[in-house]
């Protein structure tokens, strides 16, 4: 599948509102000066773990900061929990959407919404002079059309509340995590044979109920190659790997093809 080059960052809601094609890349290191190298090189979007690896809150601001300096990708933050402080300090630090981990219910979904949102249409607080204003602007609804909201489908509850998560007002997106999901549904490590056909059959339920409610519907991938084929197959985003990951594979890489070790 042919793709455009990345398009300017503030389009990225609008973007995957509009269920175009979109292919991003993961964050788990905290290192602003390697986000920033990939930042230019023409992914959608960069998302942010701030949720596992090493990304706590104080090292946001700073990922988004690099994102932001190559003016190519848009930077999403995954915060740790549905908490609407979370999300609040996510998207003030200029994020332009954040992914919410664990939503098991149409209620959290909700929550998570209006955290996104200003008043009327929600409850999170216009901050002022932070690093969002520069990059969003000071108009509360304004702020709000460039903020997407994605909540991740990874439990089995989840799954029983789908179509009713995937119908809630406001939200743009739901995010599947593949190893949480094969979790619940009885795998013993990601990749697990036994329980690969459950994966793909719920996989299908999560691209039709995100299709009937018109919204989003991504998933986080092991590479290139496999984001291609889950694109194919009715995601609208994928994510691929992240940069600790690879820079692990490039080093072993690397290390055999030296011949696995060297004598002293």
């Amino acid at each position: 599948m042919s793709r455009p080059r990345a398009q300017e960052p503030a389009s990225f809601a609008r973007r995957l509102r509009d269920r175009e094609r979109l292919v991003g890349y993961w964050i788990a290191l905290n290192d602003p000066a390697a986000t920033e190298r990939i930042a230019g090189l023409g992914y959608d979007y960069l998302g942010v773990d701030g949720q596992h690896g090493v990304m706590h809150q104080p090292g946001w601001q700073s990922a988004m900061l690099a994102v932001d300096a190559r003016g190519r990708s848009a930077g999403v933050i995954r915060v740790p929990s549905p908490d609407p402080v979370a999300v609040g300090a996510a998207l003030d630090t200029g994020a332009r959407g954040v992914v919410v981990p664990m939503i098991e219910t149409p209620e959290q979904a909700r929550t998570v919404v209006r955290a996104c949102r200003h008043h009327p249409a929600g409850t999170r607080s216009l901050a002022g002079p932070v690093r969002a204003e520069l990059r969003l602007g000071d108009v509360p609804a304004g702020i709000d059309d460039q903020i997407a909201c994605i909540v991740m489908i990874e439990t089995a509850a989840a799954l029983e509340n789908l179509d009713a998560i995937c119908a809630t007002e406001g939200l743009d997106a739901v995010y599947v995590g593949p190893a949480d999901l094969s979790a619940a549904l009885g795998a013993r490590w990601f990749g697990d044979p036994a329980t690969a056909d459950a994966l793909e059959a719920a996989l299908v339920r999560v691209t039709g109920a995100a299709d009937r409610a018109g919204i989003a519907c991504g998933i986080h991938v092991l590479d290139g190659e496999s984001a291609a084929e889950r694109l194919a197959e009715g995601f609208t985003f994928a994510t691929v790997s992240s940069d600790i990951t690879h820079l692990q594979q490039a080093a072993a890489r690397h290390l055999a093809a030296a011949g696995g070790h060297l004598a002293a």
